[in-house]
């Protein structure tokens, strides 16, 4: 007995699936022929997927080298993320995460002995520092790259819960001219 070979994404998804799919793995501008490329539509096709995703600010157009670029929207991406904590945490489990965050970034702070990310990044060229040593700032760096933006998105979620839960909840008034 033959095992089917697995069905591919051009046979699975349609063309402007794949545009879109393509979009959501961008990481910086990227010309329209190079996402019609990657998701395998004519640039016909990626461009009007394009003009669509930007119309419902998905993405923003630019141009990279002279030619029409798209990339994600980051404010549209910030949204996301933050309204994602709030489906799927509750406030007292945002608290915690955001007294974690403040922890780790706090012991970051007295292991290295600086009170910020610009202070420890200045040691960098400050100190005469051992390809080892460099390497291990730059895995710090990250790390606490990584905290800062974990903090920012926990407190945006904090700040906006009430509002978007409210908002999210299925209205039940029985006197909306709607009902």
């Amino acid at each position: 007995m033959t095992a089917s070979a697995p069905e591919s994404w051009t046979e699975s998804m349609s063309g402007r699936e794949r545009v879109r799919h393509v979009v959501e793995l961008l990481e910086e501008p990227t010309a329209v022929q190079e996402i019609a490329d990657r998701a395998e539509v004519s640039r016909a096709t990626a461009d009007d997927e394009l003009q669509r995703l930007q119309s419902d600010d998905w993405v923003t157009e630019t141009t990279v080298d002279g030619t029409k670029a798209y990339d994600l929207n980051p404010v549209r991406m910030l949204f996301d993320e933050v309204t994602d904590l709030i489906k799927e945490y509750s406030r007292e489990e945002l608290e915690r995460q955001l007294t974690e965050l403040k922890k780790e970034q706090e012991d970051l702070v007295t292991e290295y002995d600086a009170e910020s990310l610009d202070e420890f990044r200045d040691q960098l060229v400050e100190e005469d520092l051992s390809a080892a040593q460099l390497r291990e700032h730059r895995n710090v760096i990250a790390t606490w790259e990584a905290l800062n933006t974990e903090l920012g998105l926990v407190k945006h979620a904090l700040q906006l819960y009430d509002d978007v839960v409210e908002l999210s909840s299925p209205r039940t008034d029985a006197s909306s001219p709607l009902a």
